[in-house]
């Protein structure tokens, strides 16, 4: 039974698999970030891009 239990307690296969989920984790935080900055700097593109089309729209219907 010690045995067992020094066996049990010695055991590291299963602190591998949680190294991986805590990178993949921590990965996955960076990459939402990253997408959530980058489209909201998309956004203020587009719209700058539509208001210079509406601008440019306006004189020429005018």
């Amino acid at each position: 039974m010690k045995s067992l239990i020094n066996r049990f307690v010695n055991d590291e296969s299963g602190a591998t698999a949680i190294e991986y989920g805590l990178i993949a984790g921590l990965l996955s935080i960076v990459i939402v970030g990253a997408v959530a900055a980058t489209g909201t700097s998309i956004s203020g593109i587009f719209t700058k891009i539509q208001g210079e089309m509406n601008t440019a729209a306006t004189k020429v219907g005018s």
